[in-house]
């Protein structure tokens, strides 16, 4: 008898071992979640799981069924709102991205804003000003398509360019407690964001160097592809590895539980897609969406209405 208690329970243990394992092959919510120290030499830009390209495509179409119910829910619920944040190096996915993952949302939920070079009425302005006017309202999801951290970014690897603020004399300014006060205020935009209603999700689409250059290289081969190509990018590319260090600071002075980081490999676009996509779904999940309740009142005002168009 003992025996066989134990052969059940080991085989229980098994199956739930391999049921989990499984959930991990497949389910890429938690797996790029900043959280302790970030090292992006150490991160994969390459991985894509056990999944096939066949499988991954097949599993974003499933989940963009579960991404528009949730996004109708949040729409319906209005007492909250989604900001998701993407960032990248050039030719990383970033527009791509929302076109295969968003595609299939309600657009009159959903706003995307593109952040190009802040203009003149811009930059008179403080950094955060125009980001503040781009927030989705409630009930809606907000895309920022780069962002606010264009100004730890570009702007850390160009100093220079902060100089246009006419706050500024000298480059020399911008030195150690200048960035560290940059970060708290960032810090400080998304806590207040998270304490008023807004949930936050911040991406990060790390591609490799190599990968990069075979993008560029594809934009300039192909014909279809060519508006996509600024001789810009070619100078901004010698600035990789200054990149990746303004990325992994600001990653590591920015990630907290109400505004986390999520890096996800993205030199396969199609894996990065069903990882985005399943860390968006977790936290729509997460907010405790509701439909709206009706009042007693309400409920027989329907029916009447019921009774009135049934009687025509």
């Amino acid at each position: 008898l003992l025996l066989s208690f134990y052969f059940y329970l080991f085989t229980f243990i098994f199956l739930l071992l391999s049921l989990n394992k499984k959930n991990m092959d497949t389910d890429f919510s938690d797996n790029f979640k900043v959280s302790g120290k970030f090292s992006i030499k150490k991160t994969s830009t390459s991985y894509k799981g056990k999944l096939t390209k066949e499988e991954g495509e097949q599993m974003l179409i499933q989940e963009k069924e579960k991404l528009r119910e949730l996004q109708e829910k949040l729409y319906a619920d209005g007492s909250q709102s989604l900001l998701v944040v993407l960032q990248a190096m050039d030719a990383a996915g970033k527009d791509s991205m929302i076109e295969h993952v968003f595609g299939g949302v309600n657009p009159q939920g959903c706003n995307v804003t593109s952040f190009k070079t802040p203009s003149s009425k811009e930059y008179s302005h403080d950094f955060l000003w125009r980001h503040y006017l781009a927030l989705p309202q409630k009930g809606m999801i907000g895309i920022f398509n780069r962002s606010h951290y264009e100004s730890v970014l570009v702007c850390k690897v160009h100093p220079e360019y902060n100089l246009n603020e006419k706050t500024w004399s000298s480059v020399k300014d911008f030195n150690s407690t200048f960035w560290e006060n940059r970060y708290e205020s960032i810090r400080n935009f998304e806590k207040h964001l998270a304490q008023n209603g807004t949930t936050i999700v911040k991406i990060f689409l790390h591609v490799s160097k190599d990968e990069q250059k075979k993008r560029l290289l594809d934009r300039i081969d192909e014909q279809e592809k060519n508006w996509k190509f600024s001789a810009g990018d070619l100078p901004e590319r010698a600035l990789f590895d200054q990149y990746m260090e303004a990325y992994e600071t600001a990653i590591n002075e920015t990630s907290k539980d109400h505004a986390p980081w999520y890096v996800l490999p993205a030199d396969s676009k199609w894996f990065a897609r069903v990882a985005a996509i399943q860390i968006i779904i977790d936290t729509l999940e997460k907010m405790n969406l509701k439909y709206p309740t009706l009042s007693d009142k309400d409920r027989q005002e329907l029916q009447e209405s019921k009774k009135q168009l049934e009687s025509e």
